[in-house]
């Protein structure tokens, strides 16, 4: 069983698109944070996922909340789906599956990376869980528990 509504979440740090460190804890008592984990660079479910956070992006901000995904593609390859579709937060290069570990985020099939979405408040505490391998909702759920 993953992290629950009410758990805080662990602190990590993970290499952006650009190569720059982003770390949780520097968000602790600023702002509200997104993380949705996806499985794959430019498959077709996670590219609906990641454009939806796209699309929807200027709600987040103005919701004070920071969006991020993260999957286990390397940097290279996050900042070529990032620069293809104009994204404008950071993709998080997890190549050893650390923090998915930490987020206790399960293969789905077996094998394939799981599709989490988790809404953090600013003290650090999960609001809202969403697991669904389909794109359809995480955009949407994530919203509704930031208003």
């Amino acid at each position: 069983m993953g992290l629950k509504v009410g758990d805080k979440i662990p602190d990590f740090s993970l290499r952006d698109q650009n190569g720059e460190v982003f770390s949780s804890a520097d968000l602790k008592g600023e702002k509200p944070l997104v993380i949705f984990f996806y499985p794959k660079d430019n498959t077709s479910e996670c590219t609906k996922q990641a454009c939806s956070f796209r699309d929807s992006y200027e709600d987040f901000t103005a919701l004070g909340a920071e969006v991020v995904g993260i999957s286990s593609d390397s940097e290279r390859s996050h900042s070529k789906f990032a620069d293809k579709y104009r994204f404008p937060f950071k993709l998080l290069s997890d190549t050893d599956k650390s923090v998915r570990g930490l987020f206790k985020v399960k293969n789905s099939l077996l094998v394939v990376p799981g599709r989490e979405t988790y809404v953090v408040d600013k003290t650090g505490t999960i609001i809202m869980v969403f697991n669904s391998m389909k794109a359809n909702g995480h955009m949407k759920r994530a919203i509704k528990a930031l208003k």
